[in-house]
């Protein structure tokens, strides 16, 4: 009786947020199905919005948890794989890690959509969840709890480019026209991007950083590419979970940073042919969409002087005063 007094309740509030988000301005999602919509500053798809707003409500942190922040397409799937490695070393190795047969967006849940499921993983001693959204729609739980926070971002050129060729493998994998880069440029240096404004969204985690560095680290992509091993010790010295000077000896960091490279994790089956959300028909997709290069710099191969310099004097124009640059 309670469970279904409960669905009662989730359907009544999934109704009112759907006429709610349906009154919101609307956005070219990229070529993705339907449009998005612009609520307290940002743009969202509508099933994301409602997860938003649904956590918003129902999610309650607990001071043990560890929340791993990010806009898309900036380096989530491999901060999940090295932080869940490092927080379940002791449990699996690298032949019966989970990740050998989920993919990393599997194993380590988002907060919109999954936040129901956590508690699950809260009992098994993996106190990791995920978010994509902005620093000021975290529900009130996980600032007043005193969990922390990790933060990655990266130059705004990769993440355009990594946008745009996800949304043109998806259009390909739909048989649908893909749309063009120069429009796609045009949309997300105006903000009119999934999660964005994209200066906004990282801005606000910065400034967040600056204000409790004890509980939300601020990490740059490109800062962990180069130098992966020294920033995983960072990472898990953060987290709670350091690595012992036995641990060091034994190259266990070395270990980790091999088991989530770009070049391993893109390798296994599970993310050449598996599919991510595959309960979910608007938001289905094909695992290996996911995992492009990986390599910071790459949208040198893709935009042309003119559009690298108007997204820099954006950069600019959004970061200038705030003592952040990439």
């Amino acid at each position: 009786m309670e469970s279904h007094i409960e669905k009662q309740d989730g359907d009544v509030l999934q109704k009112s947020f759907k006429e709610m988000i349906s009154t919101l301005p609307k956005g070219n999602s990229w070529g993705f199905p339907g449009d998005i919509y612009q609520y307290q500053g940002f743009w969202f798809s509508p099933p994301f919005l409602q997860g938003a707003l649904l956590a918003q409500q129902q999610f309650q942190a607990q001071p043990t948890d560890i929340i791993l922040c990010s806009s898309p397409r900036t380096g989530a799937a491999w901060l999940k794989s090295l932080t869940f490695s490092t927080i379940t070393r002791t449990t699996y190795d690298d032949s019966t890690t989970p990740l050998l047969s989920k993919m990393p967006h599997d194993v380590v849940p988002y907060m919109e959509f999954d936040h129901v499921q956590f508690s699950t993983n809260r009992h098994l001693g993996i106190p990791l969840l995920a978010t994509h959204l902005p620093y000021s729609f975290l529900p009130r739980s996980i600032i007043d709890s005193g969990c922390k926070l990790i933060y990655i971002c990266r130059d705004p050129k990769d993440t355009f480019v990594s946008l745009y060729h996800i949304v043109a493998r998806y259009n390909k994998s739909q048989n649908t026209q893909p749309i063009q880069l120069d429009e796609v440029l045009e949309l997300f240096q105006e903000g009119v991007s999934q999660l964005g404004p994209y200066w906004d969204h990282v801005l606000g985690y910065w400034k967040a950083s600056l204000e409790r560095p004890d509980k939300l680290m601020f990490l740059k992509y490109e800062d962990l590419a180069e130098d992966t091993v020294l920033y995983l010790k960072k990472i898990a010295e953060f987290m709670g979970y350091p690595f012992s000077s036995e641990e060091q000896q034994q190259n266990v960091p070395e270990n980790i940073v091999k088991m989530c490279s770009f070049d391993n994790l893109s390798g296994l089956e599970v993310n050449k042919t598996g599919r991510h959300r595959e309960g979910y028909e608007n938001l289905r997709i094909e695992n290996n969409i996911f995992f492009r290069k990986g390599k910071p710099g790459d949208w040198k191969n893709y935009l042309t002087t003119e559009m690298a310099q108007r997204l820099d004097q954006r950069t600019m124009q959004k970061w200038s005063s705030s003592g952040l640059s990439l």
